[in-house]
């Protein structure tokens, strides 16, 4: 076996070995007895332990994978989407672990922990293959920059789920009037989000599981020089691209034609396929959502609320706001001061409004106001808990909606 193929191994016992913890994280709260002489408090502090040592095998696997993969690239592994995106996730826990010792919530397993395996599931979808890197990223300031700019993210995806477990702990769910409503239809819209995610992830794994393709040509003008241009579906084109010619497509549900044609203005070559991908992401979240509604015959918001009933809600406030402030100075080296210099050896200047840098700058901004408003303000408790959770949403805005949709000097970490 080469060092890949060992690599990748150790990298999806990883992404089960987080699922197991999540598991046992979640046995851990529910307070739900299989025996022994473990009663109450005791024995979800027990369970808790054996959540976090299957959490840092996980975490020991996810190193080996780091590791391996960086010999055999011999560069550091996120130069692309998937390998970003996996140390992204295996910082995610690396933050967890930090705030866990220091707070010791087994709650917080059950809520961190899924932010890290289905960011890790999301890598898993791009592909795999070890690429040189270009010559802008052939430099030493791209494991400064990016290992800190991910370690501060790390944190803020804690903060997220610290700040998202307040609000479910602290929601009345049979309060009445227009802000009670807002909260819960907010919580509400916050778990389908996190379950497009995971419908992005089950469509991808699913059509690549049937071997589907479909595939158009067209033309590409670029500088006034044109070209064809092939397009590669492995979803059911929904949309096809605007202004391409159907070559060759599998059926699907006895249909061998495309439904729609992407808008006139999405005149991207591969913007017609991200519309088809995000169209199927949302279609099999919404299933899955509705999926999960019939089986609990109730919003999943109440579902999970009941679960955090014993938790001090101040302690997820606090658990929430240490997590922001030890990332967002971390972030402000990683994503900031050393891009800037980075962008300075490569492209000759600081700053160049590609649109990384400005979400990237548009993150640390929204992160600074949260800090402005809780520590001058004294915004604490719910205005706080909604600051963290929209503060990750523009995170992943960052990560995925910029590398994937627009264009741009980053754009090397695309698909």
């Amino acid at each position: 076996m080469s060092l890949y193929d060992i690599s990748n191994t150790a990298l999806v016992i990883a992404l089960f070995t987080y699922i197991a913890s999540f598991v046992m994280f979640t046995v851990s709260i529910t307070g739900r007895s299989f025996g022994g002489a473990e009663t109450g408090a005791t024995r979800s502090a027990a369970r808790g332990r054996r959540a976090f040592a299957v959490a840092m095998v996980g975490l020991g696997l996810h190193l080996i994978f780091f590791i391996l993969r960086w010999i055999a690239n011999r560069h550091i592994p996120v130069s692309n989407l998937f390998e970003f995106m996996t140390f992204l996730a295996m910082m995610i826990v690396v933050a967890f672990a930090i705030i866990y010792r220091i707070y010791r919530r087994p709650l917080l397993g059950a809520f961190a922990t899924p932010v890290a395996f289905i960011i890790l599931a999301y890598a898993m979808v791009f592909p795999w293959e070890a690429q040189p890197l270009i010559p802008s990223l052939n430099s030493y300031w791209l494991y400064i920059h990016v290992t800190t700019a991910a370690a501060g993210e790390a944190f803020f995806a804690v903060a997220f789920a610290g700040g998202l477990m307040y609000l479910l702990r602290v929601v009345d769910y049979d309060a009445k009037g227009r802000r009670a409503t807002l909260q819960k239809a907010g919580i509400e819209f916050t778990l389908f989000s996190v379950l497009i995610v995971v419908g992005f992830i089950l469509a991808a794994f699913a059509f690549r599981g049937i071997g589907y393709e479909a595939s158009f040509v067209g033309q590409q003008t670029v500088e006034g020089q044109t070209s064809e241009v092939t397009v590669e579906y492995t979803m059911p084109p929904i949309y096809a691209p605007h202004g391409y010619e159907l070559v060759a497509m599998d059926s699907f549900l006895g249909s061998e034609q495309p439904l729609m044609t992407a808008p006139e203005w999405m005149k991207g070559v591969n913007a017609g396929r991200k519309l088809n991908t995000a169209v199927w992401s949302v279609l099999f979240g919404i299933a899955l959502y509705a999926v999960l509604r019939l089986a609990f015959r109730k919003p999943l918001g109440r579902v999970i609320h009941p679960k955090l009933a014993e938790i001090d809600p101040d302690d997820l406030d606090e658990i929430t706001y240490r997590a922001v402030a030890i990332g967002f100075p971390i972030f402000t080296l990683g994503a900031l001061i050393f891009a800037m210099i980075w962008a300075h050896i490569a492209w000759n200047r600081f700053w160049g409004w590609d649109p990384k840098e400005v979400w990237a700058l548009v993150t640390w901004l929204f992160y600074s106001v949260y800090l402005h408003l809780r520590l001058g303000r004294g915004w604490q408790g719910n205005r706080s808990a909604w600051l963290a959770v929209i503060g990750f949403i523009v995170v992943m805005f960052t990560l995925i909606g910029v590398n994937l949709i627009i264009a741009g000097l980053h754009s090397y970490a695309g698909v």
